[in-house]
């Protein structure tokens, strides 16, 4: 069965528009995108979503800034909405907001249903949004937490931590996350490259 195709919408029209429907859409160029194209999500993909939720707003908690979940979308142009997996947000919002007002930090969980064409869009655009400072990109099955960072330049640079003993180190907000935090109740595999 094909699906009707959707009108094109703006950002405000989307996020009232989203709120009715029973599966979650980003907003890619005026158009509703599916955001998975198979419902649910891995064990794995879910358990370091729970982990980077509950080990951040622990760090964050006598902060400004706080976490959120995909159910809180990051506004990326004018028809453009993007819903990261987790958002590290420094800045005040109403109880009733739709989407994140400043974003610091948006983690991308991958999977097969978001690379490799997407995510590199997503990172175009998120680079592109004045607020953002770090791009996550995390592997479930495989140590491999990629970090792009903006410096206060706007100069973007990136690393990629692939050891469990390693710490994701975000400033702003000025919070560490151990590797074994993000991923905590899996066994990913290390890279043994990186023992030689």
């Amino acid at each position: 069965m094909l699906k009707a195709k959707f009108p094109e919408m703006t950002a405000d029209e989307f996020l009232v528009w989203n709120l009715s429907q029973d599966e979650k859409y980003e907003l890619v160029d005026g158009i509703p995108v599916p955001l998975h194209a198979r419902a649910g999500a891995a064990r794995g993909h879910d358990f370091i979503i729970v982990n980077l939720i509950r080990r951040l707003g622990n760090r964050l908690q006598a902060t400004p800034c706080r976490p959120t979940t995909s159910d809180q979308a990051v506004r990326t142009a004018i028809k453009k909405i993007r819903q990261p997996d987790v958002t590290i947000e420094c800045g005040s919002a109403s109880d009733d907001s739709l989407e994140v007002v400043q974003p610091v930090a948006v983690f991308e969980v991958l999977s097969p249903s978001n690379r490799p064409g997407d995510i590199v869009r997503k990172i175009e655009e998120y680079k592109r949004h004045p607020a953002i400072r770090h791009i996550i990109l995390i592997e479930p099955g495989v140590v491999s937490v990629t970090c792009l960072s903006s410096d206060a330049a706007g100069v973007w640079s990136d690393r990629t931590l692939t050891r469990l003993a390693e710490t994701l180190t975000l400033d702003p907000p000025g919070v560490g996350l151990p590797l074994t935090e993000i991923y905590e109740g899996l066994s990913p595999t290390e890279d043994a490259r990186d023992d030689a």
